[in-house]
């Protein structure tokens, strides 16, 4: 697929225009809400205006960077899939996350350990609920499948 093909931000895709080292948050909590949810590409060197197609000056310093970030700043860390593309003689990295069956996955930064996911074209902080769904996601259970600590016999239903 073309990166022109991309028209804005969506859920399923995001864009940066540069690889920000120094606030990796800014693009891990993307990496975050895409494996809480459906899978998705994060695509660097595209602005979000889809006019302009910037590209990255260094496509494998910024590879290692980014494999590096992903490894040592998410946990658990999500199945990724690094992707160098080039398109009217410029370099894109395209970062494939796949869909998490360890849910919740978490960025690890700030001081802090958040959960995102993905509501609409924007990655937003898990609320206790969200959590709470990622967690029995994730332990490959669902709420109706959940023993209670009563037991059958102490039931009347008089």
């Amino acid at each position: 697929m073309k990166i022109r093909a991309y028209i804005g931000e969506a859920t399923e895709y995001d864009k940066k225009e540069t690889l920000e080292e120094r606030r990796p948050k800014s693009w891990l909590k993307s990496v975050s809400a895409f494996a809480n949810g459906s899978g998705g590409v994060l695509l660097f060197g595209v602005a979000d205006d889809d006019v302009v197609l910037k590209g990255l000056p260094d496509v494998k310093t910024a590879s290692e960077k980014i494999s590096e970030a992903v490894k040592s700043k998410m946990d658990p860390i999500p199945s990724i899939e690094l992707q160098i593309r080039q398109e009217e003689g410029k370099n894109f990295i395209l970062l494939h996350v796949a869909a998490g069956a360890e849910t919740p996955y978490y960025y690890i930064g700030d001081g802090g350990r958040i959960a995102y996911i993905r509501v609409g074209n924007e990655s937003v902080q898990a609320t206790a609920t969200d959590l709470k769904r990622l967690v029995l996601r994730g332990s490959n259970s669902t709420y109706d499948s959940l023993s209670t600590l009563y037991r059958f016999e102490s039931f009347a239903f008089t």
